[in-house]
């Protein structure tokens, strides 16, 4: 079959090549304290959509640094106890999107809470506050500043705090909730398991944000990831800081907080990728210690994927159990 990235035999072995920074847990663990001492004031308005089986609501809450975040959230309707629950997470620059596929998981007696990204296509909100460029894309917001400014580490956090907050609602049993989302969403999820590691099951599906040195090995510094090219051109166009730069994305690079997933995996793969390279999503598959099966997809590029979203609803069925 023709290749666009390494043959698959070298993908199950390929560690990635992005830096580790040596502070990765403290830079965590610190964020997740911060995380931790905001209070969300949490807020759950019934929406103008509404169906017979669910109750369907805007939920608020505020994250770190004082941002009001957004989600849809259903619940079932009639269901006794306690029940399963899902995180949901959407692509690069997109929003929550409709109700109607949450009501899937509704009818199968799930609450499900779907985020808006902060400054992206939601409501969710983006205090910003950052030195350095904000022109152009969200992985680089931060870069020119203190790490602990990364926009992308105030999103991972905002998905861990979802996902705690719904642990915490006493319709859902805790202990059996997943997390699910393409690209993007698939990165989200991956971030959400590692730093909420109480997700029992999680689908991400050819996640983005790992591995960014391969993607510029690759030349594929475009179109998802087109904003790193962005950022040498105008910030360091001989690339004097190539390390420094590489280096310091390697905090919300999903690759280096795979390792600490708890849950079970089942991961989407399209190997004719050119926008989240196979590759790079390897190097994150690859440092799952948890229980973990992955779905390939030969033809495949960034696009749907055959039969996927029915898997991930099989899946998720488990928690039922």
């Amino acid at each position: 079959m023709p290749l666009v990235d390494m043959p698959l035999e070298k993908l199950y072995s390929y560690e990635g090549v992005n830096p580790r920074p040596a502070d990765f847990d403290a830079y965590w663990e610190r964020a997740l304290a911060e995380m931790k001492a905001v209070d969300p004031q949490v807020e759950l308005i019934p929406s103008a959509f509404q169906v017979p089986f669910a109750e369907c609501f805007d939920l608020y809450f505020t994250g770190v640094r004082g941002a009001r975040i957004h989600a849809k959230y259903v619940r079932p309707k009639g269901v006794q106890g306690e029940h399963p629950a899902l995180v949901q997470f959407h692509g690069y620059t997109g929003n929550s999107g409709d109700w109607h596929d949450k009501l899937v998981y509704a009818a199968l007696g799930f609450s499900i809470a779907s985020m808006d990204c902060r400054g992206q296509g939601g409501l969710s909100e983006d205090t910003g506050g950052v030195k350095g460029t904000t022109h152009h894309g969200h992985f680089i917001r931060g870069l020119s500043d203190d790490p602990d400014n990364l926009l992308f580490r105030h999103i991972f956090l905002d998905t861990a705090q979802l996902a705690g907050i719904v642990m915490g609602f006493p319709e859902v049993d805790e202990t059996r909730v997943g997390a699910t989302g393409w690209s993007q969403g698939g990165a989200l999820t991956i971030a959400c398991a590692a730093l909420e590691p109480r997700i029992r099951k999680l689908a991400p599906v050819y996640p983005f944000l790992s591995d960014y040195k391969r993607v510029w090995q690759m030349d594929l510094a475009k179109d998802a990831y087109a904003e790193l090219r962005t950022y040498f051109r105008h910030f360091d166009p001989q690339h004097v800081r190539e390390d420094e730069v590489f280096t310091r994305l390697g905090y919300i690079d999903i690759q280096h907080l795979s390792s600490r997933i708890r849950g079970d995996v089942l991961m989407g793969v399209g190997l004719m990728d050119t926008v989240c390279p196979p590759s790079t999503q390897f190097a994150a598959y690859n440092k799952i210690t948890a229980p973990k099966q992955l779905e390939i997809y030969p033809d495949f590029a960034h696009e749907g994927l055959p039969g996927m979203h029915d898997k991930i609803v099989q899946f998720m069925l488990e928690l039922s159990s």
